[in-house]
Order: structure tokens, then C-alpha cells, then sequence
């Protein structure tokens, strides 16, 4: 047996190796032109060639949910991914190589934020035309986004402060109500809040007023938790956040101004694809820059030993009410943008489900990371959709995979991990 599995793992091994060095030296503008000639061709034959292969549609999450529902059209949706995703994205992102590198090279030389404006304009356009696929492929990306900023909010409390914080469900519904009773009142014809006070042509140009506003209402909300928190140590803010997340949604419930437990709906459609992506890609910019920060090291060194910090002329309850403000803050952010893009909130949205959802995101991806945060939250919300169909059991895979990560790597997939963008993009180097 083990003659005969040595030779082939050694093969597994060789071909992963000639891969990583065959695509060694792709940049990241390289990967992103092959994804956008990917994403291009989907639409132009995705459908005729989902037709051939005897799929009824095309897959809209890379063939799973149709693998689920019908098992004897996997090698039909994994001809499909071959043909339009995986090799279109590697040809293409080979061939262009060494453009990409020299083009790389000049844009960072001239000027950093036009290459890093390039990138994320391809990013876009990857997304764009790939949501427009399908609403359902569009509303789950639309979700995704939200989520990022859900993830990166709550580990800068739970990863970089080293606190263990239930409160964010809390804060997500502040800024939901906040915002959707901003849009409601001032720029439709509701029947709860009457007619409209501005004019509706206004509010897509006012709605940014309305995320900060409702982020600010979180914030505000943070302040409650953590004076009498950070007054304490130990386990002390996971049970006053835990009881906050159940006040604040008790609070709704009882609220007949904002619909009580029937809660809130038809939110103008203001959170398209183009808000979403630009707020995650502000939120990105915002935190990485933060933990990079001295309040960001300072958090650092509360964690690993808050009295030394303190001997280090550091202010910790300052600091960490600053954070915990600021996680909030973009928390009720994402709860803004969450309602206008379901168009819909109440109460029972905002509960323990929830709270076990980005907790989930938050230790898988990793802690005190950028990189995990995003990683955790893309990873686990799309594996939630791609498995939908296993209805119940989607609950027990999810878990399990839980408990592998936290048994191979309690820290989560990437963490302690410095976010470095002029890393990301920057040219590369054939490997030798």
C-alpha cells in the first residue's frame, strides 16, 4: 500500500509544483484580465453551452446548487466551470503575464493610487458582469459585501482589541431602523411616516447621510456597552453585549413608530452593486488603516497585556472605547446598507442566528487579519448559498467544518496577517 500510494502522491506533488511555478510570476492585473474574459464569455455562450451540456440553466454558484438538487449533472456543471471559468482564467491570465508585470511596474512608478484605481475598476467589472448573470447571483453578492464589512467591524474588537463582543446583531438593526426610518420619512410616500419632505429625486444623492447617521446611532449604542464594560475585566463584555443585543431588539419589537415586530418595508432601492462595492472598498481602506495605526498597535498591546500597556503610558479604557465605538460605527453602516438592499428589516432579523453567522466568518477567516476577515466572510456566505439545497443538513456541514478549522487552526485561515496592498499588486517575479 504504501509502494503504491508514494508514487502517486509524489506526482500529485510534481504537478502542483510545475502549476505554482508555471503561474509564478501572473501578477494580480493578470488574474484579473483573465477573470474578466471569463465572466465575458459567460455571457456570451454560457447559456448555449449549458444547453449542450443538459443543464437546465446557467449554474448561478459554480454548479453546486445544481450538483445538490440533481447529482448525475456533476460532470455536466464541472465541464461548464472548466470551460468558462478555469481555463479562460488561466490561458488568459498566462498569456498576459508579462503585460500585465510591465504595466504593474509603470502604473506603481507613476502613481500608486491610479494602479490601485485600476485594479479595483477590473475587480468591479469582474463582479458586474458576473452578478448580471442572475438577480439571485446579484442580491448574494449584493449580502457578501455587506457581510465583509460585518466581519472586518466586529474583529477589530473581537481580533485586535482580544475582547469577545455579542453586541454586533445589536448594531447591525441601530443602523438598519436609523437608515431605513431616514429614507422612509424624508423621501417616500409611506404609509406609516406620510408623505415624503424632500423631494425622491434627492435621496439617492442624501443616502450617504443616512448609512453615516445610522452608523453614528451605533456608535452611540456602543457607548452604552462599553462604559460600564471597560470598567471591568474579564468575561464582563460578552455578557453585557449579549444582554444589549436582546434590548436593542426587544426595543424594536415594542416600537410601533417603526412597525413593531412586522418591522420595516420598502426601502428605496439606493444599495445597488456600485454602493455596496464602493462603501466595502471605503470600509477595507478605513480599518486596514486604523489597525495600522497607533491606536491600531496600541489595541495590539492591550490584548496581549493590558496592565503592561498601561505601565506604557497607554490610555486601555480609552482605547478601547474609541474601538468599540468605531467597530459599531461601521456595523450600523452594513445594517444601512443591509435594509435597502432587502428592502425589508424587523426584529427577528437582528437575533442569535445572526450573531452565530459572523461570529462563524470572524474566527474562521482568522483573527487580527484584514485578509481573514474578508476571507471568512466570502467563504462561508457563498458555502451557505451553494449549499441552500441540503436545507437542515447545510447546518451540520457548516459546523463540522467549523470544528476542522478550529481543531487544524484555532487562529482561523489566515490570521495575524498585515494587509499590504502595494504587496497584492505589485509585479512578479518568475520563481527559480
Amino acid at each position: 500500500m504504501e509502494a503504491t500510494g508514494s508514487p502517486q502522491i509524489a506526482a500529485k506533488i510534481g504537478i502542483r509544483n510545475r502549476l505554482r511555478e508555471f503561474f509564478s510570476d501572473v501578477p494580480i492585473l493578470g488574474w484579473l484580465a483573465g477573470a474578466v474574459a471569463a465572466v465575458l464569455l459567460e455571457q456570451l455562450i454560457g447559456l448555449r453551452l449549458a444547453w449542450l451540456l443538459g443543464l437546465p440553466k446557467i449554474p448561478v454558484l459554480f454548479g453546486f446548487t445544481i450538483i445538490l438538487k440533481k447529482p448525475v449533472l456533476m460532470p455536466s456543471a464541472m465541464v461548464y466551470v472548466l470551460l468558462i471559468y478555469a481555463l479562460p482564467l488561466g490561458i488568459v491570465a498566462r498569456l498576459c503575464a508579462a503585460p500585465a508585470n510591465r504595466l504593474a511596474g509603470k502604473l506603481i512608478d507613476v502613481s500608486m493610487p491610479g494602479a490601485v484605481l485600476l485594479h479595483l475598476l477590473l475587480l468591479y467589472a469582474v463582479l458586474h458582469i458576473w452578478a448580471s448573470i442572475s438577480d439571485y447571483r446579484y442580491l448574494t453578492l449584493n449580502l457578501t459585501l455587506i457581510f465583509v464589512i460585518v466581519t472586518l467591524s466586529l474583529n477589530v474588537i473581537n481580533g485586535y482589541m482580544g475582547d469577545f463582543s455579542c453586541s454586533h446583531p445589536g448594531f447591525i438593526a441601530l443602523g438598519a431602523y436609523t437608515s431605513s426610518v431616514f429614507s422612509l420619512g424624508l423621501f417616500a410616500n409611506d404609509t406609516m411616516f406620510g408623505e415624503a419632505l424632500l423631494p425622491a429625486v434627492l435621496g439617492p444623492f442624501l443616502f450617504p447621510i443616512g448609512l453615516v447617521l445610522g452608523g453614528f446611532v451605533a456608535a452611540l449604542g456602543a457607548l452604552v456597552v462599553a462604559i460600564p464594560s471597560f470598567r471591568t475585566r474579564g468575561d464582563y463584555l460578552a455578557i453585557i453585549s449579549l444582554a444589549f443585543m436582546f434590548i436593542v431588539k426587544s426595543l424594536f419589537e415594542n416600537l410601533e413608530f417603526v412597525g413593531g415586530p412586522r418591522g420595516l418595508a420598502g426601502q428605496p432601492n439606493w444599495a445597488n452593486l456600485p454602493t455596496v462595492f464602493i462603501w466595502t472598498v471605503v470600509c477595507i481602506w478605513v480599518i486596514n488603516n486604523f489597525v495600522r495605526s497607533t491606536i491600531g498597535k496600541a489595541l495590539n498591546a492591550v490584548r496581549d497585556e493590558e496592565t503592561a500597556a498601561n505601565a506604557m503610558t497607554v490610555n486601555t479604557r480609552r482605547t478601547k472605547i474609541l474601538a468599540f465605538m468605531f467597530a459599531a460605527f461601521w456595523a450600523g453602516v452594513a445594517g444601512g446598507l443591509f435594509a435597502h438592499v432587502i428592502r425589508y428589516v424587523n426584529p427577528a432579523m437582528f437575533g442569535i442566528q445572526q450573531l452565530a453567522e459572523v461570529l462563524a466568518m470572524v474566527y474562521f477567516g482568522g483573527l487580527n487579519s484584514v485578509y481573514g476577515s474578508i476571507v471568512g466572510a466570502l467563504s462561508l456566505n457563498l458555502l451557505s448559498e451553494m449549499l441552500r439545497p441540503l436545507e437542515l443538513f447545510k447546518w451540520i456541514v457548516i459546523p463540522l467544518l467549523l470544528i476542522l478549522v478550529m481543531i487544524f487552526r484555532p487562529t482561523g485561515l489566515i490570521a495575524f496577517k498585515e494587509f499590504n496592498v502595494k504587496k497584492v499588486i505589485q509585479p512578479k517575479r518568475k520563481e527559480v
